[in-house]
């Protein structure tokens, strides 16, 4: 295959005819939109206790089962947020008995596990959620991040539904696509860098009564390594899933950067998708937006030579236009 060479996607620059427009008013922040109480009831007839609750500008708060997780950029935010959780949640009928808070950090370095603000310090800092009655482990003590990407729900769902034959779950974390597309009867594959990650995904087999061991493997490794040792082994895989981290090293400390490797990442994988592959799209960087995986997307096709056309990510109930994961699905011909 030829060497991957990222492109600057074209900037458009419309043309006006006469006077430049006025620049529009400026606007207040928006204020938090929590999820309506038939939302609430409509995810929880679905299976589900862990989804998004409310989201502002500089902070948002989720449920994680019993549990609150309150994610914010400031202690103003926060602050503002823990004074309408017991309140807002009322409305609900749901009374958590914890709230977690996470500090969002500017830097990578700087993240930490969530802290306890409320609730029981006794309590296990490990539980279990459901979604669309699918078992998933956390860990509150475990790390920046519990254990499941609540704004992969649709993504998840729609995996599960198409029932392919082999999965290929790249940066796999705790191996949540691997799980529902085990239950739909597929075979997976999963790689993450972290091999205590994996573990946590094989304990989310065991949870929902699959074995790991049979028909499964886990690979703690470099994803941008292995997915030229598939292409040489011939692997071809009918569902793939591409959601790097934004930056991360690999064990000999070379860095991944998305905004930068992501093209290179589309173009390995376009190398074991079989023939009508569908492979899932999808970063959480502030500063990449759909047009532009589907633009590095164009290239890696253009490059290997093969075909495909994008499909939307459904729409998450829960969470406003404009937050959560840039998603998007490329159909391979």
């Amino acid at each position: 295959m030829k060497k991957f060479r990222p492109k600057t996607p074209p900037v458009a620059t419309p043309f006006r005819r006469g006077p430049a427009p006025a620049r529009p008013a400026r606007v207040a922040p928006a204020a938090v939109e929590w999820i309506s109480p038939a939302t609430f009831a409509a995810l929880a007839a679905q299976g589900t206790d862990a989804h998004r609750l409310a989201t502002a500008s500089e902070a948002w708060v989720e449920r994680f089962g019993t549990d609150v997780l309150l994610s914010y950029q400031t202690e103003t935010a926060r602050e503002a947020m823990l004074e309408q959780i017991e309140l807002r949640c009322g409305v609900y009928n749901y009374r958590p008995r914890r709230v977690f808070g996470k500090y969002l950090p500017q830097h990578a370095s700087e993240r930490g596990a969530p802290a306890l603000l409320r609730g029981d310090h006794a309590l296990p800092l490990e539980t279990v959620v459901t979604e669309a009655g699918v078992g998933y482990g956390l860990d509150f003590g475990g790390g920046y991040s519990a254990g499941l990407f609540l704004d992969q729900r649709e993504n998840r769902a729609r995996l599960r539904a198409w029932q392919p034959k082999r999965l290929l779950n790249t940066f796999a974390y705790t191996c949540s696509f691997s799980v529902v597309a085990a239950l739909a009867g597929e075979k997976t594959v999963s790689i993450d860098l972290s091999r205590r990650s994996l573990v946590r995904g094989e304990e989310n087999f065991t949870r929902n009564g699959l074995d790991p061991k049979i028909g499964h493997r886990f690979l703690a490794d470099d994803v941008l390594a292995v997915l030229p040792r598939l292409a040489r082994r011939g692997e071809k895989f009918d569902a793939i899933v591409l959601d790097p981290p934004t930056f991360s090293r690999n064990q000999a400390g070379a860095a991944f950067q998305v905004q930068r490797d992501f093209g290179q990442l589309v173009a390995l994988a376009l190398e074991v998708a079989a023939p009508g592959a569908k492979i899932l799209l999808s970063v959480n960087h502030s500063g990449m937006r759909v047009a532009d995986l589907e633009w590095s997307a164009r290239q890696a096709l253009k490059l290997t030579g093969r075909a495909g056309r994008f499909l939307a990510s459904a729409a998450l109930p829960d969470f406003p236009p404009g937050h959560g994961a840039k998603t998007v699905w490329l159909e391979m011909r």
